[in-house]
């Protein structure tokens, strides 16, 4: 369903704007109401990395008028594989400047807003506050959920997207869009998955041009939110299989229950995050308990001789890249389907690493 203009047009453009837009200027459904709505426009960007690349560069050169950026990291080599907003004379440097510096080189008629610091439940409604719009390109779920309650306590759209390897997702939620009954991001993920059950970027890889797929249609959203534009993709969910180039749209219907936007809800004030999405068990710390070691544990163990089995867990193309000496890789799948247990002596210590 289309949606009303999310802000007010500026009262005009620069001739030297005129002249940057020009092409936005002369589609009909953009136009100069279009373009002076997007310079009006406050977008709040949640992470510099792999999304927030291709999403702060399209948002500066399309002329969004206030780019925020919130991001405590910094630069590191591995992320130059995706993260194209950074460059090799980045590394090492705070994320949010050198995405500042990337952004006003595409546009200098912007301004750029700096958060540098761990977005959190103390200052996320601050943060939001000063922003129309929220796009997230954030990796873990702690700050999804939290990103998610504090944009629908304050009433704002929620551009979110999410990728691994070759798949990647996107959707819109704005439960207190006009009209729109729309979900949240709690319908789509009502419980988070179990700690470690969804690995990270850094742990699972991710085919880095696959951000820029992503990120690109999270701008679109956020485009056609702020000048009302076409269908959003709001309730709707749409998955991107790079593999087979298949994109597919799927409905996402509101939860009625849902404890955030449903009829009944219960959570009426930012939580505990964290704890939310995966505290470690009580019985599972006890069943932990004395049977890890340190790094420095095990070289000790090492240099003294000692006899044991050390298992490499990880993946064949991980164990490829590096690995300890003296280590049997045996993958974790193996361990868990019985396969493996064969292979583990029954007279020996085994230390199992990731």
């Amino acid at each position: 369903m289309s949606l009303p203009p999310l802000v007010e047009p500026a009262s005009e453009l620069t001739r030297q704007e005129v002249m940057r837009y020009s092409r936005h200027l002369i589609i009909p459904d953009v136009a100069m109401d279009g373009q002076k709505r997007l310079k009006n426009a406050r977008v709040l960007a949640v992470g510099a990395g792999g999304l927030g690349s291709p999403t702060l560069m399209y948002l500066a050169a399309a002329g969004v008028g206030m780019l925020g950026i919130v991001d405590f990291d910094t630069v590191d080599e591995s992320n130059l594989q995706r993260q194209v907003i950074h460059g090799q004379s980045d590394i090492g440097r705070s994320k949010a400047e050198s995405a500042k510096a990337s952004v006003l080189e595409i546009n200098p008629l912007i301004e750029v807003v700096l958060h540098k610091e761990r977005l959190d439940s103390t200052n996320v409604m601050d943060i939001f506050s000063q922003y129309d719009l929220i796009v997230d390109g954030t990796d873990n779920f702690a700050t999804r959920y939290m990103v998610n309650d504090a944009a629908f306590f304050l009433g704002k759209p929620y551009v979110w997207g999410s990728i691994y390897r070759f798949d990647g997702q996107a959707s819109v939620f704005w439960p207190t869009a006009p009209d729109a009954n729309a979900p949240c991001y709690r319908s789509l993920h009502p419980e988070p998955p179990p700690p470690g059950k969804v690995p990270s970027c850094a742990e699972g890889g991710e085919l880095g041009v696959l951000c820029a797929s992503i990120g690109s249609i999270q701008t679109t959203e956020a485009i056609k939110l702020l000048t009302g534009i076409g269908e959003p993709l709001v309730g709707s969910l749409m998955v991107y299989d790079a593999l087979e180039m298949e994109y597919r749209k799927i409905k996402v219907r509101k939860d009625p229950e849902c404890p955030l936007c449903g009829k009944n809800p219960t959570i009426t004030g930012l939580i505990d995050y964290e704890a939310f999405c995966g505290v470690v068990s009580e019985e599972a710390q006890k069943a932990a308990s004395g049977s890890t070691i340190l790094a420095t544990e095990l070289k000790a163990k090492m240099d003294a001789g000692e006899d044991f089995l050390l298992v490499d867990v990880r993946e064949p193309a991980e164990y490829e890249i590096v690995q300890i000496p003296g280590s049997v890789l045996i993958p974790k799948g193996d361990i868990l389907n019985g396969s493996a247990l064969a292979q583990l002596p029954q007279d020996k210590q085994i230390v199992l690493h990731c």
